[in-house]
């Protein structure tokens, strides 16, 4: 009763209120009608900074760009605002604090724009990233739906990531990014590697490419790591709060998730584990670094980012000439021990490091309620998956097998500056990076012809499924031991930890061995046609280490012709999306498969 308006004075309240009401829902509606525009204006703006970067120079005239700048920034502060008034699209409760901090980045933008004194200006290195971010809130909140009938998910992985490349390779091409320009082949292989996270160069990426340049290809690696479609699920769930059934079942194709209410927490751990890990190493990184080395602050900081992305990536670039084998980062073991552990962590997939924290919580649950008031413990069969234990097992062997290897069979070759701990961390990084890291801290020409097929096993091999590295992968290396183990053994089925191996898995593990030695001899043999003058090793080495993301080479990338770096590029696209997701996005999904025809024997040996 006490909120209700007298009846003598609701002559005087009610029509204020029924205007007030029907002007809210007029700009509802009209918010809703023009969601699109925002973003419309956005990428504009993003062009814009694009061409502020790449092509204007310092004497290009800033008035023009300002105005762009100024009207994107209020567009966007505008729409955002409106959309609070929209029952249909304002953004969930967990957006506001996000947004609150936008819009005041946004006013500080408009401040900086104007110069503080109503001028005109800007900053260059502020306002561009401050466009793209623009660029990224507007999309996400736009709804995107993919049909099944249209694409396929392998489709849309392909294209996802062909896109990106195609889009990195044309930043690359413009003026700003290089010293002395590109060409469009090399500029393709370059963001090829970027975004296949490979690490092959054919121009040296340190010297050839200005800060913008390294920049992008920064930006390139990230995507390509974690995959574009990864990125743009976490934001567009995270501004929207929703998604369509197609799009849920495209991302559980991507990050191998089963239940699809997981989907979207699976995508939001994976890139805040993702920005975490990186946060922290490249803190690590800076922090190893001998500030008479890299004196400046700005430099140094910028060297231990990108490489902390490089490495967690699995990516392989650097922005010295010869990688960690430059002087004098040869001799700085802390720095290798760190940009190792980032990359061999990127490469353990995403899917253990989730089921390693789970059990790391089990552990700690476990050990404080003992002394708790409860009095007992919860206990928990399995807690380490079959899958993480299959990893961690195969990982382990590697690791310590390769180690072992290289000590022994370079230790007075490319080991023989070191000492006796550097020895063995040098060893340790030299058979954990061809692992797909593709990081060198020794001169790989040099390395003994017997230490080079092991490291043509480990780059076949590569990371783990569910990581930011490439390969063969740890599983079907080990279901592809245990499956001929087990034919030897007269066995029908495949067990393990008292687990039964589904007959599936090792059909996948089967046709994925037999794909990459089809996909790799064929790169060796085009290779070997258009580059006759080269030796079958080097050849044979650059084929792997394409197909694999490895990035390791034994000296030949920049000498290839254009027809070979072609060859070298497509293999490096089909090693990373694999050439059974490459085949399964062109053949006609079975559809009808309950039906079983009568068996009979096929003669093998």
């Amino acid at each position: 009763m006490g909120n209700q308006i007298p009846p003598k004075f609701a002559p005087l309240f009610i029509p204020a209120m029924q205007g007030e009401n029907l002007w809210l829902r007029r700009l509802s509606n009209w918010a809703e009608k023009t969601r699109r525009v925002p973003a419309w204006v956005a990428l504009f703006g993003a062009l814009v900074a694009v061409f502020n970067y790449g092509f204007s120079s310092a004497d290009t005239d800033k008035t023009p760009l300002s105005i762009v700048y100024l009207l994107v920034l209020f567009v966007s502060i505008s729409s955002i605002v409106i959309g609070y008034f929209s029952d249909k699209i304002r953004p969930k409760k967990l957006v506001w604090l996000f947004d609150a901090f936008y819009i005041v980045l946004l006013g500080y933008t408009v401040y900086d724009v104007l110069g503080g004194g109503f001028r005109l200006t800007f900053n260059t290195m502020f306002i561009a990233p401050i466009m793209f971010l623009i660029l990224i809130r507007e999309l996400s909140t736009l709804p995107v739906t993919f049909s099944r009938d249209v694409l396929n998910p392998a489709q849309l992985f392909l294209g996802s990531f062909a896109a990106i490349i195609m889009l990195g390779a044309f930043f690359l091409m413009l003026p700003n990014a290089t010293v002395n320009g590109i060409s469009f082949i090399d500029s393709l292989f370059t963001a090829t590697s970027a975004v296949c996270v490979t690490g092959l160069i054919v121009v040296d990426t340190g010297s050839y490419f200005t800060t913008f340049g390294q920049v992008v290809i920064m930006v390139l690696i990230q995507l390509g790591g974690l995959g574009i479609m990864t990125f743009t699920g976490f934001f567009s769930h995270f501004f929207r709060g929703k998604s369509s059934y197609e799009n849920q079942l495209v991302l559980s194709n991507i990050t191998n998730t089963s239940a699809m209410d997981e989907v979207f927490k699976t995508v939001r751990r994976i890139v805040l584990i993702t920005f975490i890990i990186e946060l922290f190493g490249a803190v690590f990184i800076y922090f190893s670094i001998d500030p008479a080395v890299i004196t400046s602050f700005g430099d140094r900081a910028f060297f231990a980012g990108f490489h902390a992305i490089s490495a967690f990536c699995n990516a392989g670039f650097s922005t010295l000439e010869n990688s960690l084998y430059e002087l004098p980062f040869r001799y700085n073991y802390s720095l290798q021990l760190i940009i190792a552990l980032l990359f061999i962590v990127g490469g353990i997939g995403f899917p253990i490091v989730f089921n390693s924290l789970q059990y790391v919580r089990y552990l700690i649950v476990n050990l404080l309620l003992p002394f708790s008031t409860t009095g007992h413990v919860k206990h928990r069969s399995h807690v380490i998956n079959l899958n993480s234990r299959i990893v961690l097992i195969t990982t382990g062997i590697l690791l310590s097998a390769g180690t072992l290897l290289f000590l022994t069979f370079e230790y007075n070759n490319t080991l023989a500056e070191h000492s006796g701990f550097g020895k063995f961390v040098v060893a340790f990084f030299g058979a954990a990076t061809p692992r797909t890291a593709g990081f060198n801290s020794v001169d790989t020409s040099l390395l003994n012809f017997h230490t080079i097929m092991i490291v043509f096993f480990l780059m076949w091999v590569g990371a783990s499924p569910g990581s930011t590295g490439g390969g063969l992968k740890t599983s079907t290396l080990a279901l592809g031991t245990l499956n001929f183990l087990s034919v030897a053994s007269g066995k029908s089925k495949i067990e393990l930890f008292k687990r039964e191996i589904p007959q599936q898995s090792v059909r996948r593990a089967s046709a994925i061995i037999a794909l990459s030695l089809i996909a790799i001899g064929t790169s060796v043999f085009f290779i070997s046609l258009f580059d006759p003058d080269k030796e079958l090793l080097p050849i044979a080495f650059e084929s792997f280490s394409a197909y694999s993301t490895v990035g390791l080479s034994l000296g030949i990338t920049a000498e290839l012709s254009e027809y070979s770096r072609v060859i070298i590029i497509i293999t490096m696209f089909v090693g990373r999306v694999t050439l059974l997701t490459f085949l399964a996005a062109f053949l006609r999904k079975e559809k009808y498969s309950h039906y079983r025809y009568p068996k009979e024997d096929i003669l093998i040996n």
